[in-house]
């Protein structure tokens, strides 16, 4: 099985020895997504409703570099500064799906990078 690495220039960079997603077969593996807008490389924290929008666009960006959509991702992992900012978050990332949800966790954890509220990852497949 190969790897091969995605990159887009449409999505931040990564901030570590790491990259935007790799695909292993047929599977697609991104990684955490935080609110860094790609173009200026400026944190979007206004709200978290921005920030949470700004991480999604950020993942659609990663996605369509892998030529696929929301409509392929499997199962998602978002982590969370606190657990009050769960509905906001929800409601946000409910919006970029059309139905037929991936499966999810949602985590809250004592910090995130570049201390940010949210950030989410995601797994999808190539072919359903």
């Amino acid at each position: 099985m190969m790897k091969q690495i995605i990159k887009t220039e449409k999505a931040p960079a990564p901030i570590g020895p790491y990259n935007q997603a790799v695909k292993a077969g047929d599977t697609i593996y991104l990684s955490g997504q935080i609110a860094i807008h790609p173009e200026s490389g400026q944190l979007v924290t206004d709200n978290i409703t921005a920030e949470t929008h700004q991480v999604m666009q950020n993942i659609k960006a990663i996605l369509n570099a892998s030529n696929i959509t929301f409509e392929h991702v499997v199962k998602t992992t978002i982590f969370l500064s606190d657990m009050d900012l769960f509905t906001a978050v929800n409601e946000v990332y409910g919006s970029y799906f059309s139905g037929d949800y991936p499966a999810r966790e949602t985590i809250a954890v004592k910090g995130l990078p570049k201390n940010v509220h949210v950030e989410i990852s995601m797994i999808a497949l190539q072919y359903l």
